[in-house]
C-alpha cells in the first residue's frame, strides 16, 4: 500500500482511468478505514456490478465448453480424447465453485442452458464435420448430468 494519502473522489476518478490497480488498492483502503469522503462511488458501484456479470459470464462460458465436449464425446466415440474428459471435469468443478461462492446464481445454469446448447450444437457440427441435423435440436442431457462430475454420455446410435 502506498504511503501517500488517499485521493479525493475527483482525483480517484482520474486514477481509475490511469492506474486501475492502484485505484483498487486506494478504494479498498478507504473502505477499510471508513473514509467515505475518499470513495469513488460511481466507479465502485460499476465495478461491483461487473463482478456479478463476470460470474454469470463465466458460468455460461464453462457450460458451453462442457456441452461442446459432451456432444463430441457422444457423436465421435472413435475420436475421444482424454483432454475432453479432463476439460469437462475442470469446467464442472469451476461451476460448482462459482455456485458455492454465489448461491443466488444456483438457478442460472438452467436459465441459460438452452441458449448455450444451441451454440454448442453449431460448434460441435463445425468441429466434427458432422451435419448439424445429426445433433439433437434440444439438449439431450439433463442439467444434473451436465454438472455431474462422473457423467459421460454413451455413444450416439
Amino acid at each position: 500500500m502506498s504511503s501517500e494519502p488517499l485521493k479525493k473522489p475527483a482525483e480517484a476518478e482520474l486514477l481509475y482511468e490511469a492506474d486501475f490497480f492502484r485505484w483498487t488498492q486506494e478504494q479498498a483502503e478507504a473502505l477499510r478505514t471508513r473514509r467515505l469522503a475518499d470513495l469513488d462511488w460511481a466507479n465502485l458501484a460499476e465495478e461491483i456490478e461487473t463482478v456479478g456479470r463476470s460470474d454469470r459470464s463465466e458460468i455460461r462460458s464453462r457450460l458451453a465448453v462442457i456441452l461442446l465436449h459432451l456432444l463430441k464425446w457422444r457423436y465421435q466415440p472413435g475420436q475421444r480424447k482424454g483432454g475432453w474428459k479432463a476439460s469437462v471435469f475442470e469446467q464442472r468443478v469451476r461451476i460448482a465453485d462459482l455456485l458455492e461462492d454465489s448461491p443466488s446464481l444456483h438457478a442460472y445454469p438452467a436459465a441459460v442452458l438452452a441458449k448455450e446448447y444451441r451454440i454448442a450444437r453449431v460448434k460441435a457440427a463445425d468441429e466434427t464435420g458432422l451435419p448439424l441435423e445429426r445433433f439433437a435440436e434440444t439438449c439431450p442431457f439433463t442439467l444434473e448430468e451436465i454438472l455431474d462430475e462422473a457423467f459421460l454420455p454413451e455413444a450416439a446410435e
